[in-house]
């Protein structure tokens, strides 16, 4: 993949010469497809002019402003945005900041929830219902894998209405795909996806299929998205658990995260134990039970894995969570459990998709027993208490406590090479940086609102 328009503004930016910087594009071109030098030299002279023209100096202090962007200097990969660890938190803390308006859902991007929710009142007569939404993108290396692509981030988004205890009654895609990507991508990523819409008894309504930059990126990478909409008559929120709450979690053998580390850990026989449908079955038999209305939350272990959804839980219900070891490892699938061990994977941070329910005591042999006459492992591995934020694992050696990682567990070998760590003082000072950065975005947000209005 080559991002003709990101590479042309660096070599400008370092200031080689227009006849550098057209060769450079040329070659790219070259690379990519199969076309004459005189036909890449045209390309290559179109995309510079492009570019030049871009930067051409605003006088417009307005116009600058708004086609400008603050900078922090610090790049996505390196604060670790999408690598589910207290890097990605941090950022995504601050987005629900800024994605605050004066009108308020019930469940907001603040809540650090599952999924969003907006209460619907009905007409007139009816019965009202929460309307749960969501938004999930795919994971970035199945990109050469598209079924699988498509067949997970729609699970993983169908998986974060079950939890809110919505039922899905409408699944959208958003694909976008390089250039140069084979045609045959898109349709295999269509497959994915509607196997799961199939097997859920969830209708595709609408989409979008666009190219990663137009014109102006080639390569076959593809990337995109899943939207999903539910109804719930009754809503199920983090911050509604109890102390004394007990928790139980059911078999797992992960998704997208999962069939990755199997590909590119050359374990591909692994693939075959994310191919199921066990969460949702596990949410559909909950709620058709008659004690599913005493449940007081349910979540998936997705991202940063139990280290990070337990913290983020416990954040949300300001309470402290300790659970189990020994009733946690049988409930990840044997195999993938191995790959794990085997590849030197930390099984509590990577996403193993099993389903979190947190419940009081009373119900919670009912549950047990409902989901294992189905054929699905469920244990009972914790308990919520009230040391806010505190999460502990009991283990054979000892008690250790669980704390999100800067990453999540590196399941890849280029992620290993990489590190889930960084130093505390250089955590601290690229806080401050994307704080301010942020509030930059925040206050331009305000301004422009206030400017749209007073000019309508």
């Amino acid at each position: 993949m080559a991002d003709l328009e990101g590479l042309s503004r660096a070599l400008l930016a370092r200031q080689l010469p227009k006849e550098k910087i057209i060769q450079v594009l040329i070659n790219e071109y070259l690379f990519y497809k199969n076309i004459t030098r005189i036909e890449a030299e045209r390309l290559a002279n179109a995309v510079f002019q492009e570019i030049q023209n871009s930067n051409t100096p605003v006088k417009d202090s307005l116009i600058k402003e708004l086609l400008e962007y603050p900078k922090a200097n610090i790049t996505i990969g390196k604060q670790g945005v999408g690598c589910r660890g207290w890097g990605d938190f941090f950022v995504h803390k601050l987005i629900a900041e800024l994605a605050e308006t004066e009108t308020i859902p019930v469940l907001s991007p603040q809540s650090l929830d599952d999924a969003g929710a907006v209460f619907y009142q009905g007409e007139q007569g009816q019965e009202g219902c929460y309307i749960v939404s969501k938004m999930e993108g795919m994971h970035s290396r199945l990109s050469d894998y598209p079924f699988l692509a498509g067949f997970h981030v729609t699970r993983a988004a169908l998986r974060d209405l079950y939890v809110k205890g919505a039922k899905p009654i409408s699944i959208m895609i958003d694909i976008h795909l390089g250039d140069d990507a084979d045609i045959g991508k898109l349709f295999d990523f269509m497959g994915g996806v509607a196997t799961v819409a199939e097997l859920t008894n969830t209708p595709i309504t609408a989409g979008s299929t666009l190219r990663i930059g137009g014109d102006m990126v080639i390569g076959t990478r593809i990337t995109g998205g899943i939207a999903a909409i539910g109804l719930a008559k009754r809503l199920l929120k983090r911050r509604d658990i109890r102390v004394g709450d007990v928790i139980l979690m059911t078999e797992g053998a992960g998704g997208g995260t999962i069939a990755t580390t199997a590909i590119y850990g050359a374990m591909q026989d692994v693939i075959k134990e994310t191919l199921n449908i066990k969460f949702i079955q596990a949410c559909e038999i909950l709620f058709n039970s008659d004690i599913f209305s005493e449940i007081h939350c349910m979540c998936d272990v997705t991202n940063g894995g139990l280290r990070g959804d337990l913290h983020e839980v416990a954040y949300e219900a300001k309470v402290g969570i300790t659970v189990f070891e020994e009733k946690i490892k049988p409930l990840v699938n044997e195999k993938v459990f191995e790959m794990l061990k085997r590849r030197r994977i930390d099984y509590l941070g990577v996403s193993l998709d099993a389903l979190l329910i947190f419940c009081p005591p009373t119900i919670s042999a009912h549950i047990l027993k409902e989901i294992r006459a189905h054929g699905i492992k469920i244990e009972e591995i914790g308990e919520v208490n009230e040391h806010i934020n505190e999460i502990k694992m009991m283990m054979d050696s000892g008690e250790e406590r669980l704390f999100p990682r800067f990453r999540e567990s590196a399941y890849t070998p280029l992620k290993q090479a990489i590190g889930e760590e960084i130093e505390e003082n250089a955590k601290q000072m690229m806080a401050k940086k994307i704080e301010q950065c942020a509030n930059q975005s925040l206050q331009k947000r305000k301004k422009f609102v206030e400017l749209i209005r007073n000019s309508c």
